[in-house]
């Protein structure tokens, strides 16, 4: 029997994560998915709940309910509209409608785990969830310990649920002979950062550079987390950046020398932000509203990206 003395690491929820479990309908989002419902809803806000909803998006009841999950939860609608994220990226004219570069799949990523966050145990897992390597059932008791701080009586069927979803999303399936829409793997086992540890039954997290996350990403997010925790101040300590909850270092599952290394790629072509050391501290600064500054980075990274050019 596990004990839950594995989870002694779990502190005080933060009140930007909603208990919200098992709203995916057991699926994880398909290919497809969040360009499908954005544009559907951009076309129709009410097309979820619509009788014909079904037909207009040419899946099963319960997958019409995931694919609006996850467009929430994705924040590229809200309130079943599309919101400005989602304009920009998967607008005809957008980013990546069609998510095509990996660059967006680790930008979704973050935009999951960003507050507010409505995937709670995904939240978890990334943020507060410690172990090195671990087991389904570990992650399944160190969930439903965290869900009991958030939200009382939750089925352990919805927990189930969910610990199932991310592994699903995360780890790439082994091979089967027979392939059903359900063994096909969800484009975020892309990310690499799940995978499997000997056999099947166990999985570690890759904290490691990651060959596909571009630089531009790592200090958008570095920005953005800078704003909410920051309360105005433009510079942070590295370490809060690595370590802290919710930070791009414990999302991305990265170590010092990449988020630096992305940091310094980025001041070469940008001014505006910096890496410095004082008093044996290492911080990070930026001289702009961190919020825009954050957007212009990551649309100049997708504009170079359309124009042809190789990017550092």
């Amino acid at each position: 029997m596990i004990q839950t003395s594995l989870n002694r690491h779990i502190i005080d929820p933060p009140p930007s994560v909603n208990p919200v479990f098992a709203r995916h309908e057991t699926f994880h989002p398909r290919f497809g998915w969040l360009k499908k419902g954005f544009d559907k809803a951009k076309d129709d806000p009410g097309v979820f709940l619509a009788e014909d909803a079904p037909v207009r998006l040419g899946v099963g009841k319960n997958m019409v309910r995931s694919i609006r999950y996850w467009c929430k939860v994705f924040k590229v609608l809200e309130d079943d509209r599309p919101t400005p994220f989602g304009d920009n990226l998967l607008e005809e004219d957008g980013w990546d409608p069609f998510l095509e570069d990996p660059a967006s799949l680790w930008l979704l990523h973050w935009n999951l785990l960003k507050p507010p966050c409505d995937a709670a145990a995904w939240h978890y897992t990334f943020n507060q969830f410690r172990r090195v390597e671990f087991s389904q059932n570990d992650l399944f008791l160190a969930v439903s310990d965290y869900g009991q701080t958030l939200k009382k009586n939750i089925a352990e069927s919805s927990i189930n649920k969910d610990v199932s979803c991310i592994l699903r999303m995360y780890v790439k399936q082994r091979s089967q002979t027979k392939v059903s829409e359900d063994s096909i793997d969800c484009p975020f086992t892309e990310l690499g950062l799940i995978h499997t540890a000997g056999d099947s039954k166990y999985y570690t997290f890759r904290v490691n550079p990651k060959r596909n996350l571009p630089s531009e990403i790592v200090v958008a997010a570095c920005l953005e987390y800078a704003d909410w925790v920051g309360h105005g101040q433009r510079t942070i300590a590295l370490s809060r950046l690595l370590y802290d909850i919710g930070s791009p270092g414990m999302v991305f599952k990265l170590p010092e020398s990449a988020v630096c290394d992305a940091i310094e790629r980025v001041a070469r072509q940008w001014k505006a932000v910096a890496l410095s050391e004082s008093a044996g501290l290492i911080q990070f600064s930026f001289n702009e509203d961190p919020q825009v500054l954050a957007k212009d980075i990551i649309e100049r990274y997708y504009n170079l990206r359309r124009g042809g050019n190789n990017h550092d």
